[in-house]
């Protein structure tokens, strides 16, 4: 889920057609299942791909182990960098908690919530600051991967009175409750479609087999709707050979937690732009991204299950996924910024001189040149009396183009 995305660019790069397995992958199986379905139901759109390749119960990248995150393993979060992060992201919550009359029963909603170290650090300081919003808090995780629910129930035992686990929101929607939905770094997982200019108009990359035992993109034109309209959208600017990532399923995952909360906002902390910067003409390759081993590459038909594979989120339409859903827009800036605004009441506390390592981890929460410059925040919320601090501001960043 990291970033490693190159910056616009005139100049494109080559796109290998086939990548070959290794015999000795270490996902035959894996490999074998979505073989299987090729034969069995032709080219797969790159969605489907992903999904199998991420999420398979058994076999796919999240599914194996929880070691994906941190120094040893594949990628670097905002949650590696130690409990600071999590205790400005509750800081936020309690806020919003005291906005709204510290209802005597309140819930927060964590997707992506992997082994449950953030969820930790969030709900050791809000025990910490007010053990009365404690007390009221229902602390939700959205995780169908009986894997990452095992090590989530691991991690949090000593919250065990807090903590409630279901396999889709909508199993808390009989139920809906004032509270916050949120996920750090979980949109730029959501599978996508993957498209490419040729002669003036898109076409799909599918992902079909070779005749042997290899993976290879096949281009067919596209009869997806509401892929459709989300590239009428983009505009013509666009040379042949550009390449881009689109998701429409943005209202599919919001819906469930809209519908878990009462009047409630949501928080999404990722990687990625407003659509006009995301899918400008100089961003010839798309920011398509595997990652292993903290390595960043571009091969993401090899060895299935074995690496993360992402994209960076287009900020506009999750906004607008948000508002057909009756959600609207009110904040969106970068981590930096968000987490200098959350870090006053807690310098504050401090007196102003909290310690070194607190300081260290501020700082590479916060640096343009570090993860503060690398994410953006947005915040949507359903509560039909909020509003922006500075609306045309807002749209200005967020919705450039209208």
């Amino acid at each position: 889920m990291p970033d490693s995305s190159p910056s616009p660019r005139p100049e494109g790069r080559g796109h290998p057609q086939t990548y070959p397995i290794e015999d000795d992958a270490a996902t035959p199986s894996l490999m074998e299942k979505i073989l299987r379905q090729i034969d069995e139901n032709g080219l797969l759109d790159f969605a489907a791909f992903m999904e199998l390749a991420l999420y398979e119960p058994a076999l796919g990248y999240y599914a194996r182990h929880t070691r994906q995150i941190g120094r040893h393993g594949d990628f670097f979060t905002s949650v590696s960098t130690g409990p600071l992060f999590g205790e400005l992201l509750a800081r936020r919550f309690l806020k919003f908690w005291h906005e709204i009359g510290e209802p005597q029963k309140w819930r927060v909603i964590e997707s992506g919530a992997h082994d449950g170290t953030l969820a930790f650090d969030i709900l050791t300081a809000i025990h910490a600051i007010s053990p009365t919003a404690a007390a009221a808090l229902e602390y939700a995780i959205a995780e169908p991967l009986e894997t990452l629910r095992a090590a989530q129930n691991a991690k949090l035992a000593r919250f065990a009175k807090n903590i409630r686990q279901v396999g889709n929101p909508l199993e808390l929607a009989n139920e809906p409750l004032p509270g916050i939905a949120f996920g750090n770094e979980v949109l730029d997982a959501l599978p996508f479609h993957l498209v490419e200019r040729h002669e003036s108009s898109w076409l799909e990359l599918r992902v079909g087999r070779d005749g042997g035992t290899s993976l290879t993109w096949a281009r067919q034109a596209i009869n997806n709707p509401a892929l459709i309209a989300a590239l009428a959208a983009l505009g013509e600017h666009f040379t042949d050979g550009h390449r881009a990532e689109i998701r429409t399923n943005f209202a599919d995952f919001l819906a469930p937690l809209s519908a878990a909360l009462d009047h409630g906002l949501m928080i999404w902390i990722d990687y990625g732009f407003a659509a006009a910067d995301l899918h400008h003409p100089l961003r010839h390759s798309g920011t398509l991204r595997t990652f292993s081993n903290h390595r960043a590459g571009d091969d993401p038909l090899a060895t299935p299950g074995e690496k993360d594979i992402t994209a960076h989120v287009d900020f506009t339409a999750v906004a607008q996924a948000a508002m057909k859903l009756g959600g609207k827009a009110t904040n969106f800036h970068n981590q930096g910024a968000w987490l200098t605004e959350l870090a006053r009441d807690w310098l504050t506390n401090r007196e102003g001189d909290p310690g070194a390592t607190e300081i260290r981890q501020f700082q590479t929460l916060t640096h343009p040149a570090q993860l503060g410059g690398k994410f953006q925040v947005l915040e949507i919320s359903w509560d039909p009396n909020a509003t922006p601090q500075d609306p045309a501001s807002l749209a200005r960043r967020l919705f450039p183009n209208e």
